[in-house]
């Protein structure tokens, strides 16, 4: 019996080389089912037999590349034949160079194809004072208002890597309006432009704990709340091997209680004498955290391991990315269709490494899948970027 196809089958994707988020974006379509084709700037070796070394884009699972000059007729002409015959198009720039480029979306690219969703992708708004500055993930989440809630009580705030602006609010939110175009389509017929940007993606992942500063688990300053570590029986602690580590999550009383008794301690002993007896109260907070963290102390992470693997205690070991590749751990599609399943990850590589994408690597045959073309016939190679064979033409 034939595998079913996965859900983005027969969708054809052109996503112009950009950095994380656009290439996130294009990886998810791609995890799916889409065909994804990335247009790489030109290189010497591109579309010969001697490939030139990936691009650092790690980002490439189930993609290829071909390249073009696109400040060049000929070449630019092939990017309008693949849009012309695409789905959606990912633009990772920022506002203007497409515009630049002569390929601006409502007046070139959407005319050319009425059916095409054009994908776009910013770190600031498109409007407002940052419009026109660069900038990074840490730009971006800092004028969302989210990196202020970030951090521990009494300290600057702290960035989490780049995962909560490139990645959840970037090309996350990227995908969701693209699969938005998708369903529009399907009752409109027509494309449309879909604007993603970081700052906004950011705010609207945020949307609890911006709501919950009106309410007692968010209403107080940064790390001196319930979830963001100012919660003693909500956090990280140390264990008796130096530099591994426990977390706990223990809010409802039914799982502070399976996390008292794991650990061999009554509610007495985790209060203050003469305190008030409630273990919600921020007074009593820094002692319960002493008391957590001489006990977990006492115990490596993987004897605590053996006390609270399947238990209600919500107590379990903060792995690292090294263990878990050793341990064979078996990284999946974000979600899981049962009817349509995504792609899974290669037996060789297990979504822990990728071999990367070089610069015209597959491409060609991408473009014969697509529009049926030939090297000698519909196009060749100039230059390090594919052109068409008659110069300036748009087929």
């Amino acid at each position: 019996m034939a595998s079913p196809a996965p859900p983005l089958k027969g969708v054809r994707v052109v996503e112009l080389a950009g950095l994380a988020p656009g290439p996130f974006a294009g990886l998810l379509l791609a995890d799916y089912g889409a065909s994804v084709l990335r247009v790489d700037r030109p290189h010497p070796s591109a579309h010969t037999t001697s490939l030139p070394p990936p691009t650092a884009d790690a980002l490439v699972r189930h993609k290829t590349s071909i390249s073009l000059d696109l400040k060049a007729p000929s070449s630019k002409a092939i990017l309008l034949s693949l849009i012309s015959n695409a789905d959606v198009l990912i633009d990772p720039f920022r506002p203007g160079v497409l515009e630049r480029l002569g390929l601006s979306p409502t007046d070139v690219l959407l005319k050319h194809n009425p059916r095409l969703i054009v994908a776009r992708m910013t770190g600031f708004r498109r409007d407002g004072k940052y419009k026109d500055m660069a900038g990074h993930d840490i730009n971006y989440i800092a004028v969302s208002g989210v990196l202020s809630m970030l951090g521990r009580a009494g300290e600057k705030p702290y960035p989490p890597g780049n995962i909560l602006g490139d990645f959840a609010g970037g090309g996350a939110m990227c995908f969701l309006g693209i699969l938005l175009a998708l369903l529009s389509r399907q009752s409109t017929g027509k494309g449309q432009v879909v604007n993603a940007n970081m700052v906004d993606g950011s705010a609207y992942l945020a949307s609890m704990p911006r709501l919950g500063r009106k309410s007692e688990i968010w209403g107080k300053p940064r790390g001196e709340n319930t979830l963001d570590g100012g919660c003693p029986y909500y956090g990280t602690y140390e264990t008796k091997d130096a530099g591994r580590y426990f977390a706990i999550g223990a809010l409802e009383p039914q799982f502070y209680a399976a996390l008292l008794k794991g650990l061999g301690l009554s509610p007495e002993d985790m209060l203050p004498r003469g305190s008030n007896g409630k273990r919600e109260d921020p007074v009593n907070w820094p002692f319960m955290r002493g008391v957590l963290e001489r006990r977990f102390k006492e115990k490596t992470r993987k004897e605590w391991e053996a006390i609270f693997d399947g238990t209600d205690a919500c107590a379990t070991p903060v792995l690292d990315m090294d263990e878990l590749e050793q341990s064979g751990f078996d990284l999946r599609p974000a979600v899981e269709l049962e009817g349509t399943p995504g792609i899974e990850y290669a037996k060789d590589e297990g979504g822990w490494s990728e071999k990367g994408l070089s610069p015209g690597q597959g491409g060609e045959e991408t473009l014969k899948s697509w529009l049926g073309w030939e090297r000698g016939r519909q196009f060749d190679v100039a230059n390090g970027a594919l052109v068409t064979k008659a110069p300036g033409s748009k087929l």
